[in-house]
């Protein structure tokens, strides 16, 4: 069966994630070190607090972590020998995605999250809350600069908002009974709230970004990328304010391929998410996380080596 690579974002990040294989996967290791290296003194800092088990849910230690390991497991899985004929991130994970399609150069994609790390570090703190209810349920609820800032599934979606009035749509949801719960985030991406920092990042662009060299599916077109769209900077970094519609661009994903999904990235969360799809619970396609419960890639190894 073909193969399409999934790397997650935002959210999906925790203490010391995939650090068992660093030193013991000469592949991982040495992707990491290079990215690491390339981040500077970010890098570093974010490897330490990595390695050493800290809190890192904060954008400046979240956002290049997320893209070193993601980046490390999906050149991992390629060192494998597999190709995959697709590949979809979401929110930060697609620039993951874009990197390995060739639509940045490793420098470009460090550049770019290391400018939206620096510009989203002002913002007002805030919050991300995942809801167990459809983008039509939830926008009544909408207040204040709280917005929709993904749809997951048909039955999840993600607001995110400055805390006081992130705190207030939480409440009346509790109220009305809606299964709530807080994704690891500090920072309100996805909602008007980042709007100086996309201005900041806009202002800041100094990377020349290229057609994809291989089909990727967009969260914040919801379809296959265009070039018209991977090369404009203004589609890379409004995507600290926009919407990730996730579940729409799967599903095209799917609608065009039958596929093994692969989640290249922490956890487990967009394997969560490609089991609801009609594709894989009818059997058309199928879903496996690259890391298991240990954050082992034997299993994953084993099936598509």
């Amino acid at each position: 069966m073909d193969v399409a690579l999934m790397f997650p974002g935002q959210g999906s990040q925790y203490p010391r994630m995939a650090a068992s294989l660093y030193g013991t996967d000469a592949v991982f290791t040495s992707v990491v070190d290079e990215v690491f290296e390339l981040f500077g003194e970010v890098g570093s800092i974010a490897c330490d607090d990595w390695l050493s088990g800290a809190d890192i849910d904060h954008v400046s230690r979240a956002q290049p972590l997320l893209f070193a390991i993601d980046y490390a497991l999906g050149r991992t899985v390629l060192s494998w020998g597999v190709k995959p004929v697709a590949l979809i991130g979401h929110s930060a994970g697609e620039v993951v995605a874009a990197t390995l399609a060739g639509v940045f150069s490793l420098e470009e994609a460090v550049s770019l999250v290391r400018d939206r790390v620096v510009s989203a570090v002002s913002i007002p703190s805030g919050g991300m809350l995942a809801v167990a209810a459809s983008e039509a349920e939830m926008l009544p609820y909408l207040q204040g600069d709280v917005a929709i800032a993904a749809v997951n599934s048909a039955r999840q979606t993600m607001l995110a908002g400055s805390d006081a009035p992130l705190a207030e749509v939480r409440a009346r949801l509790e109220a009305d009974e809606f299964i709530v719960v807080t994704v690891p985030a500090t920072t309100p991406f996805h909602s008007p709230a980042m709007q100086p920092a996309v201005d900041e990042a806009l202002a800041a662009w100094n990377v020349s970004p290229r057609a994809p060299r291989m089909p990727v599916y967009s969260g914040y077109t919801g379809t296959l990328m265009t070039e018209h769209d991977a090369t404009s900077a203004r589609f890379w970094t409004r995507q600290l304010t926009d919407a990730v519609y996730f579940g729409p661009a799967l599903n095209d994903l799917l609608a065009m391929y039958d596929v093994l999904l692969v989640e290249a990235g922490p956890g487990q969360t967009l394997t969560s998410f490609a089991r609801r799809t009609k594709a894989v619970r009818h059997g058309a396609s199928q879903v496996l996380p690259l890391l298991d419960a240990n954050d082992s890639v034997e299993t994953a190894r084993a099936r598509l080596v």
